[in-house]
């Protein structure tokens, strides 16, 4: 009897154990599409590197979350001034870097000051241009004074592009980034993963994983096996709509279908001939099947967009009227401009699936109307390289995730190449512009200049599908902003 005790005791404890051990699991390996440049958020324009350190190893005065909203980060408080142009915040003391330098109100005026300085490598200066001056009042304090009232100026805070940085690290930061967040970077194997693991020495809440992978699969077959096998826990983006069904059928996991702030587009070369002929650019619009690049690339995930704007946003105007598909149409502005033997231009397409699978599409329904297209797929740094910063391409397709970036075609050196004192304006005035009826007035202008000029073919919005295990939870179905906060993410068993 004693002997059967003792064996009872071992099963329990053994099944004790057992239970512990599955309820202590603290790591992830989470799936992504693209591999990031680099890892400096403040000197990159890629989405890539967003998803990867945003929120978990960089930090920002402010934070943006799942739904979109301005939550307090390294500042815990601020006050504005009644004329609207002094913020002053009060930041969160006690915090370290993760090298353990100190954290304090001259990192925020180093990280502001730079960012917003001549020669700055900031991809979004602009969020930045309405500073005038950035002052630290003592450690825990710093007073920003604008130029004038921005409505956006707390929302601009808590892009990845305005995270804060340290004076010792912030030359280093795109191969071994140092944030204040709750994750430190780790390790980089290039081409395969990033690796990022808890930061015991975090200010704020602690986060419940030890160890998060960033596992770099931008094929869509190997994406749904690396999945289906357990390699993968969570693949958010997933980058295979076409498996969709299955995934749904199976119990070990759970799919969601969120919104995003990816306006995708054709891209056009607005600058290079006969792309500066609105008639040629008119055409394409025209040429272009929405729905049909949807239904074909997309399965059927996205929603068609006719300029500029996310779909679920109050300033929205449905502008896919303006240039219906319409093949007869674009053939006669092709003979209108000149081209109607044709042309034949380039189409240089980056990994995503949207991209290379649409692509093939629209090459299809451009030929319908004299455009040959020739296909040149590329990596993402050569997308960003060639065609981002040297301007070298006659068309490509890329999704646009940043939040509320209309703003971009005012840029002059942006590299579609539109140039429109009016549409500029329309800009300027958004600016400076507080008054939420007056500013979906001014975006509501915005979009309709860019759609009636055909700056680029606006396609859609590009939908997130996501897949993880069943038993995570914590994990953004949205996409608000370009990131994977891990930060609340945790195993139930």
């Amino acid at each position: 009897m004693n002997g059967f005790k003792k064996l009872l005791a071992a099963g329990v404890l053994l099944l004790a154990t057992s239970a512990a051990a599955l309820a202590a699991r603290t790591d992830l390996v989470l799936g992504v599409v693209l591999e990031p440049p680099h890892l400096d958020p403040t000197a990159g324009a890629a989405a890539a590197i967003d998803e990867v350190v945003y929120a978990n190893v960089f930090e920002g005065l402010t934070r943006i979350d799942e739904t979109g909203s301005v939550q307090p980060a390294l500042a815990e408080s601020w006050t504005i001034s009644p004329d609207g142009k002094v913020y002053t915040f009060k930041l969160h003391t006690g915090v370290k870097f993760h090298d353990g330098s100190t954290f304090d109100a001259e990192d925020v005026k180093f990280s502001l000051d730079r960012a917003r300085a001549a020669d700055s490598t900031n991809a979004q200066k602009g969020l930045f241009a309405q500073i005038d001056t950035v002052e630290a009042v003592d450690p825990a304090t710093v007073k920003v004074t604008l130029k004038q009232p921005q409505g956006a100026f707390l929302y601009n805070m808590g892009w990845g592009d305005a995270v804060i940085v340290a004076p010792e690290s912030a030359a280093t930061n795109k191969e071994k980034p140092v944030g204040t967040g709750p994750f430190k970077f780790e390790n980089w194997a290039r081409g395969s993963s990033i690796t990022i693991v808890k930061n015991p020495d975090y200010w704020g809440t602690p986060v419940a994983l030890d160890k998060a992978e960033f596992r770099v699969i931008p094929d869509p077959a190997a994406a749904t096996a690396a999945v289906l096998s357990g390699d993968v826990q969570a693949f958010p983006f997933f980058p295979a709509p076409e498996a969709r069904a299955q995934l749904e059928a199976d119990p070990r996991f759970k799919v969601t279908i969120g919104t995003t702030e990816g306006e995708t587009i054709l891209s056009i070369n607005n600058k290079k001939p006969p792309f500066d002929n609105i008639k040629v650019r008119q055409a394409i619009a025209y040429a272009i099947d929405r729905q049909a690049i949807i239904d074909g690339a997309m399965f059927g995930l996205g929603t068609p967009i006719g300029s500029h704007f996310a779909p679920h946003n109050p300033a929205y105007i449905d502008l896919t009227g303006t240039y219906p598909h319409n093949v007869e149409k674009a053939k006669e502005l092709m003979k209108e401009a000149g081209l109607q033997d044709g042309i034949k231009v380039t189409l240089k397409l980056p990994p995503p699936p949207y991209a290379r699978r649409g692509g093939e599409i629209i090459a299809s329904q451009l030929r319908e109307i004299g455009i040959e297209c020739e296909i040149v797929p590329v990596e993402w740094a050569d997308w960003l390289q060639q065609v981002f910063k040297d301007k070298n391409f006659d068309l490509t397709i890329v999704s646009h995730t940043e939040p509320n970036d209309i703003d971009i075609y005012s840029r002059k050196d942006y590299y579609f190449g539109y140039d429109n004192p009016a549409f500029d304006k329309v800009i300027e005035e958004l600016n400076v512009t507080s008054d939420e009826a007056k500013r979906k007035e001014l975006y509501g202008q915005a979009q309709k200049i860019l759609a009636d000029d055909a700056v680029v073919g606006f396609l859609f919005e590009l939908a997130r599908m996501n897949v993880w295990d069943a038993k995570l939870e914590g994990l953004w179905v949205n996409a608000p902003i370009q990131a994977n906060d891990l930060t609340k993410v945790h195993w139930t068993e």
